[in-house]
């Protein structure tokens, strides 16, 4: 358990990291934080890489395997700081709710574990199996599991421990997303004579519609898979007097465990086919792609597209976990998360063995007045260093 000491610092580091303003590609001041801390902890190594990504690693005396704890440093803009009635970036602590943008997602969780891995290796005088990584993922905000593929290619990680917020439940997968794009290509024409040219809007019209129609596959634990339209534009926009001549749709596709871009995109493909035999419409189908600079100067570029994971309670990792959890005294259920996190790459691409584990709830992420309790982060504390445990006999 924690004493006062232990908790002084998880709340000290945790108001640090959310004194510093770190929408994606901004995250250097939280970075320089993470990395002043695990410097002073006397990690083995602290590094940064090409991204910005900070990485810190403490040695064991005996060899085993490699565990990495990943979390993201980065955090969505605050739109309004007078509709929240706590300073964002303050870090106030009322009634035992520590208030801030990025308390639950989710430096609060960066802050608990790099504490609980430093008080893990001195506690156990570096007599541990292994290496324990801690990472302050940048860019997640925008491309989850994009800048973890940089970390996983040096890291090399048997094992990883997401700490998105679970509520100090155990996370055993997710559905992942994807971007899907659709454009429609019409001939323009004055308005005024609209037979001359062909409206790329009708034609996404019908497009949409026969989307709609189209089965998602299902899964027995995370449920239906979603492909749902999420913006339409057309262009030239604004197109006063004009026959557009294209048109783009985007869709929010939810993934599960398995799906591919190719399985994904299959049935997209023969829909568009069908409807150019059938109407003439011309399209096309893709997944989207973005680009962002980091604070480092590098940039990072990505497809929208992040798979789905899930694993099964009676893994061995797993079970490891579980026990010694409930050793500590915790009552962990075993859920999975609704949203989209790193572990797209780390399981659902490298097919790393993966589970969350996180102090606070999913549905305070993005909120004004966001906050986390502070149980909660000297729970998630004491929990870290009982997965620490498990996994690094």
């Amino acid at each position: 358990m924690m004493d006062q000491a232990r908790r002084d610092d998880v709340l000290s580091l945790t108001r640090k990291l959310i004194a510093q303003r770190s929408e994606s590609g901004h995250e250097d001041g939280a970075a320089q934080v993470l990395r002043n801390y695990l410097t002073e902890q006397g990690f083995d190594e602290v590094r940064t890489d090409e991204y910005g990504n900070v990485i810190g690693v403490l040695r064991g005396n005996r060899p085993g395997p490699k565990l990495l704890f990943d979390g993201h440093l980065d955090t969505v803009p605050v739109r309004d700081a007078a509709t929240w009635t706590h300073d964002p970036y303050a870090g106030e602590l009322v009634d035992g709710k520590l208030y801030g943008r990025g308390t639950s997602d989710m430096k609060g969780a960066v802050a608990a574990y790099a504490v609980a891995a430093a008080c893990f290796a001195r506690d156990a005088g570096r007599d541990f199996a292994g290496e324990l990584y801690v990472d302050g993922i940048v860019h997640e905000e925008c491309f989850e599991g994009v800048a973890s593929r940089s970390v996983s290619a040096s890291v090399h990680p048997d094992v990883v421990v997401i700490g998105e917020a679970s509520d100090c439940n155990v996370k055993l997968g997710q559905r992942g997303r994807a971007e899907v794009v659709v454009e429609t290509f019409g001939v323009p024409a004055h308005s005024a004579n609209p037979e001359k040219g062909v409206n790329a809007v009708y034609a996404m019209c019908t497009v949409i519609e026969a989307m709609r129609k189209l089965p998602c596959p299902e899964h027995p634990v995370l449920g239906r898979g979603i492909l749902e339209l999420t913006d339409v534009i057309s262009a030239p926009y604004p197109g006063a007097s004009v026959v557009p001549a294209r048109c783009r749709a985007t869709f929010d596709r939810r993934l599960l465990p398995g799906e591919t871009r190719e399985s994904v995109l299959a049935p997209l493909h023969a829909l568009v086919e069908r409807l150019a035999a059938e109407s003439g419409i011309r399209a096309q189908v893709s997944f989207a792609a973005g680009e962002e600079r980091c604070y480092t100067g590098a940039v990072i570029r990505g497809e929208r597209f992040f798979p789905g994971w899930i694993y099964d309670e009676n893994e061995p990792f797993v079970r490891a976990v579980l026990a010694e959890l409930r050793a500590a005294g915790q009552s962990p259920e075993v859920t999975h998360y609704s949203f989209c996190t790193n572990g797209s790459h780390y399981a659902g691409e490298a097919g790393i063995p993966t589970l969350g584990f996180g102090p606070s709830r999913e549905n305070l992420a993005h909120t004004d007045d966001e906050y986390v309790e502070t149980e909660e982060l000297f729970r998630a504390c004491d929990g870290y260093q009982a997965v620490m445990k498990a996994i690094l006999r």
